[in-house]
């Protein structure tokens, strides 16, 4: 495939490194007009500068790259996958995407992220799935630069944990826009943005990024928690997302798939 790249953060170079093993190239990655010029030959400062042969774009910038770009992408008829599930709390984002993708015919794939076993998620669904909630845990360096800052003493806190949120997961999405995609992940797999309860916690005695989710319904009921690593050139980024970037899109070429 002839792939598209936007931004040149921690994830996009994951990804960038995992695509030099698999029969894929990166033909133009999109950054700021004003960094074209260190490498013409690749970087693009606009949607409509992409080539027209591309098969997919890669979104790694975060959500104000999907919102901005997004839309004409896809109304291009050029796939995407994204890591920015949070923007998709913003419903006017969400319309916006999905009618640019159903009038040209592309598809937006959601990466997983941080988080895993959506897919039990997505099958409780099917049934009557009665709670979700989902909790994030980061150590308060974690939180840094977030909404956290202006509730709780993060550079104070040696011990212990702290709630510094507790609400929806478009609330979460909408606070924490570097900090909630899993919320939003787990919300679009479940019961939706505005159902699913969520709590964040800033928390000195644990040394990684944890997930915790638990389901009810018909089906019955499951628990699962993840103790994610960063990855080592951001530690705000995590290491699974910028696999479940590379998954995604070796699951779209494969024949045989779950």
């Amino acid at each position: 495939m002839k792939v598209g790249l936007i931004g040149k953060g921690a994830i996009a170079s994951y990804v960038q490194n995992a695509l030099e093993s698999r029969p894929h190239s990166i033909d133009a990655i999109l950054v700021r007009p004003s960094r074209v010029t260190e490498n013409p030959g690749l970087y693009v400062g606009s949607v409509q500068d992409f080539p027209d042969d591309l098969d997919l774009v890669i979104d790694c910038a975060g959500h104000a790259a999907l919102a901005a770009h997004g839309p004409a992408i896809l109304a291009r008829g050029i796939d995407m996958i994204t890591v920015s599930l949070g923007a998709l709390a913003d419903q006017e984002v969400f319309q916006t995407l999905e009618e640019a993708a159903r009038k040209s015919g592309a598809k937006l794939h959601l990466a997983s992220g941080a988080i895993g076993a959506l897919d039990c998620l997505q099958a409780a669904d099917i049934g009557t799935l009665e709670q979700v909630t989902y909790v994030g845990r980061k150590p308060p360096a974690g939180w840094r630069g977030s909404a956290a800052e202006k509730k709780i003493d993060l550079a104070g806190l040696k011990a212990g944990a702290q709630t510094h949120f507790e609400g929806s997961a478009r609330e979460a999405a909408l606070a924490y826009p570097k900090n909630a995609n899993v919320a939003a992940a787990v919300a679009l797999a479940g019961i939706g943005f505005d159902k699913t309860t969520v709590r964040l916690i800033a928390d000195a005695d644990v040394g990684a990024n944890i997930h915790e989710v638990e389901a009810k319904g018909d089906f019955g009921s499951f628990a699962f928690r993840i103790s994610g690593q960063s990855l080592p050139d951001n530690p705000r980024s995590s290491a699974l997302a910028a696999m479940s970037v590379i998954s995604k899109l070796d699951a779209l070429n494969a024949v045989i798939t779950l």
